[in-house]
Formats: structure tokens, C-alpha cells, sequence
């Protein structure tokens, strides 16, 4: 029996009408004849999904007692006995309660497929592994019940079910995803439209590289190499002159016309040498085509056009955007350009764009990074105008009936041997002038067929031919020589000034200048290696590029900087006119090496200077705010032992109670002093262990006025693991602080609500409220804010609550409340995998 097929139903939020897409295709396959079950499907009370549950079978599910309630999980003997056609499976990421036969539901389903059993289930964006650090950061909530990119990427068919952020809102307030108790919780913490957004925007771009991928495979697997126009990629060919940002501008907007384009920056540096682009003006390209949500690639290739073709082919681009040539006019002579040549090679199925610009026509320039070396193609022109030119040249004036006469001749083979030194330097010169000396007297000096000389007058015309021709040569090719000395110089000027520039602006971006190295000289791989003596071995200080060495020994170039530090580049030998140019490269990363350490020292030098404040902050704080309870307890007992006054019963009372006050504010404040010493030492460990909430909460409200709070704690919440005594203390410090500021028309509301993996306690006051900017202000050490009078607490209960609340994995946030008020987040992490509670509906329903 072969293996069964699988479809899953992917979304980016709960509620979006996974289930309901998936009842509906089973009501499909069962109107067609298909024998369809349901193996596990959790309707959730939503009334729709419900309904489409009717008239489908449904298989029995397994039983499990856990912590002394009863759960039920799918009953994967009972589906493979039944062996369906198709069956339905909610919630791909869901973890079964222990004691299940699989610790996973996903495992559930593997065995289903095993068994040659088709599956349709159904799956949450927020629950790929891969997407946990993202989904969080997003939502502050860690997703507990994840499942493997890798079983849903197997999968044989993914829908996406999708619903604007708004209307996914607008569900929900009616009711049709969570009960009314739950609602107002679910729409201002999980479901924010920015949250929905940033969710959507996830699921529409794996799917997106979901369907990438089945078409590169099917490509690859049927030898495609024509490029299809599923999606825009357009390719921008940078040469690192100024024009390149005009094209990037160009292309994005060419990009934005289309939904889901794509830009692709990439830059071709020759193998030989430094690149003859501008490093300072690739890093602006770079930066501003990442900017625009594009990518930059630097690729190695002799032949730019070919190259070219090869990389938009192989990210199966659309369009190529190029620039119009900066030649001049008579620049055309070596050759049609690279504009010209990409439009005549790529084919019908990439369309190619050649911009104007405001550097058309004003020239090109020599190489500049390539030094005196001539490239191949010009030497090898220099060779066969030197020496071909010239024999073609004598058969063409042989042929003439009207000789031109010797003088001319002389001319014309003189012109031949300057072209040729200036195509292909001194060597094809004098061959040309060798070869055209010899011409002229076998061909165009009486006598004529031989190698003797009858005039002295034609014996000398030759020999000054010679030594015009040799001399010529030679100044030209020194002339060509100094004007690439001159461009090197200016590279590498261009160069050293952008490292000057980088130490002036501060730049301490290791890995930045490292790949800036590899682009520079083309290289593969960059290392800075380092090491704290000559007998340690070599450690990477930073490394950029695949397979980077990790001593000087094993890298094709090394520059050392002093004794224990060194530069090592893989990837070829650089010719000794470079390592100029790379020592200056060298000298800057150990610079930049430095700095970062100044950098990590700056900061514990800031950390110390927090720390002198905090003590300053701390001794203000004895001289007064710990003195005004001192002095009133001094006041009543001087009171008390005074024998001058007879104090009746009920004054006395009145001076004790006062006592008793000021000496239970003191061990509050010396409380909170010494818990905030705890916190900046980090001595503080918490003792976890798991418990309910309605068991410490309610303790922790003894320090505020009978009636002020109102408490709503469900016993169906799932447990908590904390350190009671740690979590007693930040509820006391939030409640206090909201009841201080509360203005008393409505008691301060304790609630508390599961999400997911985390339990939430909400102390919601209807005061004046905190501004956006000054929300994490507020947990800062020694902070009072607003008009708070002196004498009321030193500034430190919400900081001690943040620190205990962190040090217990959990966190602490400000809100606003609707309506006007604050509201203080308190979110802990539950206890294990504590089972299916209702509580835990809203994180847990899948649509």
C-alpha cells in the first residue's frame, strides 16, 4: 500500500476558517463518493463550525486521565481499524496529553500516512518551528506547541486561508471565535492589527517560497532553462559607477508596479586584481538597494556579460535593468558593450532595459585597479595588428596600380606600429616595427624581391622608419603604462580616503569592513585572526565569506598587523603592487578590532556609572524618604513617654497605630531597597515551582483598603511556574501602585486569562494614565512620576517587580487602558503541558 497524500489548510491567526475550509472540503469529497471521517475536529461552541460537523462520521476518540481530569485525544488505532480514504485531523501542531501513544499530533498523522490513509489537517503560521523567535518578538508570545518546518514542507498540497486583519477583528467582536469573556482580552493583546499584519505578512511570504521551491524543483527535474515569468525578478547590473543608484531608483519602481517583485542588485568583478568599481560607491548601492527591500550580490566573472546572463538565469529573473553605455564614441572600437551584448543573448525570455543616465557617453576610463597589465583580448589584437596588419597592409599597396610612393608607405606602416603599441604595449610594437622594416625592403625598395638596398637614400629612410617606429612605441607604451599607474594611484587613494573617512565617522563594523576587503581584491573568504601570544593558537576575531581559514599558514594572502594579529584571505595570490592597498585594509581592522572592545568596556564603565547613580540616588533617598517614617515613629514614642501630658485611651491608640503605620512603610522601603540591591548584583534566584494563581494573588492584597480591588482569577487558569514569594511581592507593588493612582470611582481590576503556553495578570486603574514615552520610564530604579509627593516610596516598587518578574522568565508591561487609565501586563509561563482547559481556548483554537 502506498503512502497516503497530504493536505493542510495553513493560516495566519486563529479564527481565519481553517476548520470551516476543511469540513467544507470534506462535505465536497463525501457528496463525490469519497469515504471521509473525522478523526479529530474541535468545533470549539463556534456555531458555523458546528454545524458543518453534521452528517459527517465521526471516530471515536481515546481517553486519558491526567492530574486527575479526563482528556480526550484522537484515537490513531481506532482511525487505522476504520482505515478511511480521507481523514480529518485539526491542530497539525497540537502536544497530546502524556500518555498519549505519540507525544505529537503530527506523529499522529505521519502514521496515518504510513498506513496509505489521506490526510487534511490544518496549521497556524505561529506554530513552525522556524517561526517561533519571529512570532514572538511579534507578539510577545512564545509559542509552546510548535511543529517542524519540514512535515509541513513535505506536504503534498498547502492552502492558504487568508483574512484581512479588520475583518479577522470584526469576527471576532461578533462572537465567532472566542466567548464574550475572553473577547476584549484576545483583540487588545494577540489580536492587534499589528500583530495580524506582521502574522499575515509571514504566511503569505513562506507560502510564497513554498511554491519557489516546487518550481525550481519542477524545473530542475525537467531541465528548464528558459525563464519563467511567474514572478518579476529584475536583475540590476551595477558596473560601481555613479549611474548604479539611478538604476536601483529605477528598477524599484519598476518593482512596485507589480505585486511580489523582486529586486536584485548584483555587481561583477574580473579576477584579476583590485575591482575597478568604487568601494564607497558600492557600500551606498548596497545600502540603498537593501533599503528599498532589495538584495546585493557581488559575483566573479571575466566574461561581465556572460556572467551576467548566467545570474539572472539562475534566480530565474524577468527583466534585467542596465545602463547606457559611458563610453565615448570612438570607445566602440573594442568592442559593442556590455549593454549591447546582454540584449543580443538573452533571449526571448528576459526582457532587458537599458536607462539613460546623466554619465552617458562621458567616459568610460581606463581599468583603473588593474595595474600595467593589459588585458588578454588586447594583447592579443596588438599582436595581430602588429604583425598581421603590416602583411596585409603590403599585399593591399601591392596591388594598387598608383603606388602611393616610399615616403607613404613609411607612414602607413608607422601607423600600424603605434596601434599596435597602444593595443597591446611595447612587445607587439617592435615586432611590428620589425616586420613592416623587412616589408618595405622586400617589397618597396629597389630592388625590389630582394633584401639589398640600391639607394642610400631608401637605407636610411628605413633605418630612422625603425628607430621613429621603436621610439614611438615606446613612448606610447610608457604613456599608457603611467596613465594606469595614475588610475591605480587613484584607486587606491579613493580607497585610503574611504578608511579615513570610515575612522573619522566612527564605523565599528567588523564583518562590514572584512566583506568590503573580499569585494575589493575578489576573494572568497576573509578572515582577521588574532592571538594573545606567539605560543597561543590563532582564534577568528571576525570572519566573512564560506570555509575561512583559521591560521595565516592555510590562507593564500596574509598580511600580518604586529605580532598577534593578522589578515588572511583565501581565494587566490595577490600580485605584490595590492598588498599596499590590503596593509592599509589590515591597519583599519585592527583599528575597528579595538574599537569594539572599547565599545564592550565603554559600556561596563556605563553599567558602573548606573550603578554610582543608583547609590547616589539610593543615599537621597535614606536622607529623606527613609527619615519621614523614622521621625514619626520618634515623634509618637517621644509622645508616649512624655510624663508632662496625661493621654487618654483613644491617644493613645492614635500614637501607637501612627507607630505601627510608619514602622510598616520603613520595612516596605527597606524591603524594596534591599530587593533592588538583590536585583543590580543578581543574586536573586527564584525557587520555582508550580502553583495556582487564586492562591498567591489573593494573599498579596493585604496592603490595600477593603473594597478597592476587585478580583477575577478563573480556577479553571492552568498553573504557574514561579517563585511564590517573588510573584506575592510584584502583584503587591502593581496593586498598591494602582490603587495609589486610581481616583476611587471604580475599584482597581485584578484579571487574570491563559494564553497559549503564558498566563496574563491584568491590573487594570482608571487614572490619569502614563504617556507612550514615559511607559518604560516608569520601571526605571528611583522614578516617581508625575506629581507623586515626596515621602510616598523612593521610585522602586515597579522596578523590583520588572527584575522579580524577569528573573521568573516572565515580563512586565504598561498599557493603556481603554477608556483612559493603565494597565500593568503581568505575563508568567504555565506550568508544563497542563492539558486542554477551556482557559486555554483562545491560544489553542484553531478555526
Amino acid at each position: 500500500m502506498g503512502r497516503g497524500t497530504l493536505r493542510i489548510y495553513l493560516g495566519a491567526a486563529p479564527g481565519v476558517g481553517k476548520t470551516y475550509a476543511m469540513l467544507s472540503e470534506a462535505h465536497r469529497r463525501v457528496e463525490r463518493g469519497t469515504d471521509c471521517v473525522v478523526a479529530f475536529v474541535e468545533h470549539h461552541d463556534r456555531p458555523r463550525t458546528e454545524v458543518l460537523l453534521h452528517g459527517l462520521e465521526q471516530v471515536r476518540r481515546s481517553e486519558i486521565s491526567y492530574r486527575s481530569a479526563v482528556f480526550t485525544e484522537m484515537d490513531v488505532d481506532a482511525v487505522l481499524e476504520r482505515a478511511p480514504a480521507v481523514a480529518l485531523v485539526d491542530e497539525l501542531a497540537h502536544t497530546n496529553v502524556p500518555g498519549s501513544r505519540n507525544a505529537k499530533r503530527w506523529q499522529d498523522v505521519e502514521e496515518l500516512l504510513k498506513a496509505g490513509i489521506d490526510v487534511i489537517s490544518t496549521v497556524n503560521i505561529q506554530h513552525l518551528e522556524s517561526l517561533g523567535d519571529v512570532v514572538e518578538s511579534i507578539t510577545g508570545v512564545r509559542q509552546r506547541e510548535t511543529v517542524p518546518d519540514e512535515v509541513v514542507r513535505r506536504a503534498d498540497q498547502i492552502e492558504l486561508v487568508d483574512m484581512s486583519p479588520q475583518a479577522l477583528r470584526r469576527r471576532m467582536a461578533h462572537g465567532n471565535i472566542y466567548q464574550p469573556d475572553k473577547m476584549d482580552a484576545a483583540l487588545s493583546n494577540y489580536f492587534r492589527p499589528g500583530n495580524l499584519t506582521a502574522l499575515r505578512e509571514l504566511a503569505l511570504l513562506w507560502v510564497a517560497d513554498r511554491v519557489d521551491e516546487y518550481l525550481q524543483q519542477y524545473r530542475g527535474e525537467h531541465n528548464i532553462r528558459t525563464t519563467w515569468q511567474a514572478r518579476e525578478r529584475i536583475v540590476v547590473g551595477l558596473t560601481g559607477g555613479p549611474e548604479g543608484r539611478t538604476l536601483i531608483r529605477r528598477a524599484s519602481r519598476m518593482a512596485a508596479k507589480g505585486s511580489g517583485s523582486e529586486i536584485l542588485a548584483v555587481y561583477i568583478a574580473r579576477s584579476d586584481g583590485l575591482t575597478s568599481a568604487s568601494p564607497k560607491e558600492l557600500t551606498v548601492q548596497r545600502t540603498l538597494v537593501e533599503d528599498l527591500g532589495g538584495s546585493f550580490h557581488h559575483v566573479i566573472g571575466d566574461d561581465i556579460p556572460a556572467a551576467l546572463l548566467e545570474f539572472a538565469r539562475g534566480v530565474n529573473a524577468t527583466q534585467i535593468v542596465l545602463g547606457s553605455s559611458r563610453r565615448k564614441t570612438w570607445q566602440y572600437v573594442y568592442g559593442p558593450g556590455v549593454g549591447a551584448t546582454v540584449a543580443r543573448e538573452s533571449g526571448p525570455d528576459l526582457d532587458v532595459h537599458i536607462v539613460t543616465h546623466e554619465e552617458v557617453a562621458k567616459g568610460r576610463g581606463l581599468p583603473i585597479a588593474r595595474g600595467a597589465r593589459l588585458g588578454r583580448a588586447r594583447i592579443i589584437w596588438g599582436w595581430l595588428v602588429g604583425v598581421v596588419g603590416p602583411l596585409l597592409l603590403a599585399v593591399v599597396l601591392r596591388s594598387m596600380e598608383d603606388a602611393p610612393g616610399l615616403a607613404n608607405d613609411v607612414l602607413l606602416f608607422l601607423f600600424l606600429t603605434v596601434a599596435a603599441a597602444l593595443l597591446g604595449g611595447l612587445r607587439p610594437a617592435l615586432a611590428s616595427a620589425t616586420v613592416g622594416c623587412m616589408l618595405l625592403n622586400y617589397w618597396f625598395t629597389p630592388p625590389t624581391h630582394t633584401w639589398t638596398v640600391q639607394d642610400p637614400e631608401n637605407l636610411v629612410a628605413i633605418v630612422i622608419f625603425f628607430a621613429v617606429a621603436v621610439a614611438v612605441s615606446s613612448v606610447v607604451d610608457l604613456a599608457a603604462r603611467r596613465t594606469h599607474q595614475a588610475a591605480r594611484l587613484r584607486a587606491e587613494s579613493e580607497i585610503l580616503s574611504f578608511l579615513a573617512g570610515s575612522v573619522l565617522r566612527g564605523e565599528t563594523a567588523l564583518d562590514a569592513l572584512l566583506e568590503r576587503v573580499r569585494e575589493t581584491f575578489a576573494m572568497e573568504s576573509v578572515a582577521l585572526l588574532e592571538r594573545s601570544s606567539d605560543v597561543e593558537p590563532w582564534t577568528r576575531a571576525g570572519a566573512v565569506g564560506p570555509a575561512p581559514v583559521s591560521r595565516p599558514d592555510d590562507a593564500d594572502v596574509d598580511m600580518p598587523v604586529g605580532d598577534n594579529l593578522a589578515l588572511a584571505l583565501s581565494g587566490r595570490v595577490l600580485p605584490a603592487e595590492d598588498r599596499r592597498v590590503l596593509g592599509a585594509f589590515a591597519a583599519q581592522a585592527a583599528v575597528v578590532l579595538d574599537r569594539q572592545r572599547l565599545v564592550g568596556e565603554a559600556e561596563r564603565a556605563r553599567r558602573l556609572a548606573e550603578g554610582n547613580r543608583i547609590r547616589t540616588a539610593l543615599l537621597a533617598a535614606v536622607s529623606h524618604d527613609l527619615r519621614t517614617p523614622l521621625a514619626a515613629i520618634k515623634a509618637a514614642v517621644s509622645s508616649l513617654r512624655s510624663d508632662d501630658v496625661a493621654w487618654s485611651d483613644e491617644d493613645e491608640a492614635e500614637l501607637l497605630e501612627g507607630i505601627e503605620d510608619g514602622a510598616d512603610r520603613l520595612d516596605h522601603l527597606v524591603g524594596n531597597l534591599l530587593d533592588m540591591s538583590r536585583l543590580q548584583t543578581g543574586t536573586v534566584t527564584p525557587l520555582i515551582r508550580e502553583i495556582d494563581l487564586d492562591e498567591v494573588v489573593p494573599m498579596a492584597l493585604g496592603g490595600v483598603p477593603e473594597g478597592s480591588v476587585e478580583l477575577d482569577i478563573p480556577e479553571t487558569l492552568p498553573m504557574v511556574a514561579v517563585d511564590p514569594g517573588l510573584l506575592e511581592r510584584v502583584v503587591a507593588n502593581i496593586v498598591e501602585n494602582a490603587v495609589k493612582y486610581n481616583p476611587g470611582r471604580e475599584p482597581v481590576a485584578v484579571a487574570a486569562s491563559a494564553l497559549g503556553g503564558r498566563v496574563e495578570l491584568r491590573v487594570v486603574d482608571r487614572g490619569r494614565g502614563v504617556p507612550d514615552e514615559a511607559k518604560d520610564r516608569i520601571f526605571e530604579p528611583f522614578q516617581r512620576y508625575g506629581d507623586a509627593p515626596r515621602g510616598s516610596g523612593v521610585g522602586l516598587g515597579l522596578a523590583v517587580s520588572r527584575g522579580f518578574a524577569e528573573a521568573m522568565g516572565g515580563t512586565l508591561d504598561a498599557e493603556d487602558t481603554p477608556g483612559g487609565g493603565l494597565t500593568m501586563v503581568l505575563t508568567l509561563a504555565a506550568a508544563g503541558a497542563s492539558g486542554r482547559t477551556d482557559a486555554e481556548l483562545p491560544a489553542r483554537v484553531t478555526s
